[in-house]
């Protein structure tokens, strides 16, 4: 069994959820997601229903049009190797002077969490209106909501990319097609250990308020809102 998720939820009163419930139970969970080192991620990880839970959670993201641009390929422990090769020689056509060390330890992060799986987001699928950055967008909102979902059910997860994303092997072995871009990797198991919480930006450092015409935006102007800036 997984870790058990957060328990500092708020519960039900007289059996009736409000609102303010919802938001606070949604609250705990954003704030409990942490990136955890894939290889600090052991089995088990999900079984199947836990996985068809956090692959259903991926259908609620946003998507203009209904394009569907996005789709997570799943790597079992059988198909390890494979990608334990194409990892290898991605680092010798970058790197002929790869040390034995260097080249097995790219080897090595194919076999690292019980649940791996390639993001992949296509550029050309269905209104060429739509342009890439709407269709990642909308990727990092399904990925997002996986990762929720897999925090809910008390696993760790993490996101990971790196140069062999590029490669022509990687491209190869996954199957993509003119216009998909492997855009990361998601890792989810049970949590071997986890380090201290991260510091959290807090919306003063990423939020500014649109001022009128020959104005400069202050303090003040945010304080005008609800939220406590």
């Amino acid at each position: 069994m997984a870790a058990c998720a957060p328990t500092d939820a708020p519960a039900k009163v007289d059996g009736v959820m409000t609102d303010n419930d919802l938001a606070a139970m949604a609250a705990v969970l954003m704030q409990s997601r942490q990136t955890i080192l894939p290889k600090r991620l052991v089995a088990p990880g999900p079984d199947a229903k836990q996985l068809a839970m956090i692959l259903e959670a991926a259908a609620t993201a946003p998507d203009h049009g209904q394009l569907l641009p996005w789709r997570f390929v799943l790597v079992p422990q059988a198909a390890r190797p494979r990608l334990a090769d194409v990892f290898g020689a991605a680092l010798i056509e970058r790197d002929a002077c790869a040390t034995s060390e260097q080249l097995a330890q790219a080897r090595e992060k194919a076999q690292r969490s019980p649940l791996l799986m390639l993001v992949v987001v296509d550029g050309q699928r269905g209104d060429a209106e739509i342009d890439l950055f709407e269709r990642i967008v909308s990727t990092g909102c399904a990925v997002q909501n996986m990762l929720l979902m897999a925090t809910a059910l008390g696993f760790g997860s993490a996101l990971t990319s790196g140069k062999a994303l590029k490669s022509a092997g990687l491209r190869l072995l996954f199957g993509l097609a003119d216009g998909e871009h492997a855009l990361c990797f998601v890792s989810i198991g049970t949590v071997q250990s986890r380090r201290p919480a991260r510091p959290r930006p807090v919306p003063r450092d990423f939020v500014t308020c649109l001022s009128g015409p020959g104005e400069a935006a202050t303090e003040r102007d945010l304080a005008g809102f609800s939220y406590a800036f």
